[in-house]
């Protein structure tokens, strides 16, 4: 049914494309304007709606600046509050939304600041903070802000060069696009990624002779968490009765990673970035155990008990890990 809606929705993608064709002439001709700023700007982001792995490549360029003063500006979906927020001891998810919170929480070290207005919130960075870099979550399309640094995400099971426009397909910026990025990262690949598959992949995604195309897989924690200092083995979720609750764009390698490992499990997937309401919540509160992922864990803490989270991040092999490190240390 959904397929079919798609093919049905093609003349609306049709006039979805010819906008965003639009949109990126204005900038490009210079009748739109994009700023560049002093203090270093890395961009984080895609072509598409969700499920790259934005949030993982942030936390990992943090790790990289580790010693640094470093900040992180997002757009804060589905936050309650309004214009410029900058995060403190107090701020909560529903301030921050859960992507950035979830940083916040995580990096506590690193100024963490949401604005739908990116131009004002590196403003308002540089004045209040005055960060050593800022990273911005989720901004390659916002083309007013003109980024030092761009990291373009595009997965293994759907690279941008063979999906199409939404509601059609899930591409929200043109294909071409992909040229105003520094790096291309294929995420989500499968271990094992030979390097025949590689230069395959590589000669479709055609990169500028300016780009470095680099590939990840998702590695996940051995262990999940409740947020605190216990932690359970994955092996030990055998045999209990398990609820896995999503509300993530694509929830296909959790679910494939949790079944090779022989974890009995009932999904309930939810719509990404998902609100769960109380009638939600009675449908799995009574598992022997909740297990959610991180981005879900910071919205449904305190709702329910038994709550764990499988904590996942980005691993290249160590020739790429080296590209996207000196890349990173030499905006500076």
């Amino acid at each position: 049914m959904l397929q079919l809606l798609r093919k049905i929705a093609f003349p609306i993608s049709l006039i979805y494309a010819l906008v965003v064709h639009v949109r990126n002439f204005l900038f490009d001709t210079g009748v739109f304007s994009s700023k560049s700023y002093r203090i270093p700007t890395i961009c984080v982001g895609n072509l598409s709606v969700g499920g790259t792995g934005k949030t993982p490549m942030t936390e990992y360029v943090l790790r990289i600046l580790a010693e640094r003063n470093t900040a992180v500006l997002s757009r804060g979906y589905k936050r309650k509050s309004d214009g410029f927020y900058l995060a403190d001891a107090k701020s909560t998810v529903l301030e921050l939304g859960d992507e950035p919170y979830q940083i916040h929480r995580k990096f506590p070290e690193a100024a963490v600041a949401v604005d739908a207005d990116r131009c004002n919130g590196i403003e308002k960075l540089e004045k209040l903070v005055n960060p050593e870099m800022i990273v911005l979550d989720d901004a390659f399309q916002h083309r007013k802000v003109k980024p030092t640094f761009s990291i373009l995400l595009t997965t293994y099971q759907n690279l941008y060069v063979d999906d199409w426009y939404l509601p059609t397909g899930s591409l929200r910026d043109a294909k071409k696009e992909a040229k105003r990025a520094d790096l291309i990262i294929v995420t989500k690949c499968p271990l094992g990624l030979d390097d025949i598959e590689r230069n395959a992949i590589e000669a479709k995604l055609t990169p500028e002779k300016h780009q470095k195309v680099l590939f990840a897989h998702l590695a996940y924690h051995d262990c999940v968490s409740d947020g605190s200092e216990e932690k359970i083995p994955l092996k030990e979720l055998k045999g209990r009765q398990v609820a896995l609750v999503t509300g993530i764009a694509s929830p296909g390698p959790l679910v494939r990673y949790l079944d090779d490992l022989g974890v009995d499990f009932k999904h309930f997937e939810f719509g990404d970035h998902h609100n769960f309401n109380a009638s939600e919540i009675d449908k799995f509160k009574g598992y022997e155990l909740i297990l959610t992922t991180e981005k879900d864990f910071v919205r449904l803490k305190g709702s329910v008990d038994r709550l764990y989270y499988l904590e996942i991040a980005h691993n290249f092999s160590k020739k790429d890990e080296l590209i996207l490190q000196r890349a990173i240390e030499d905006l500076f």
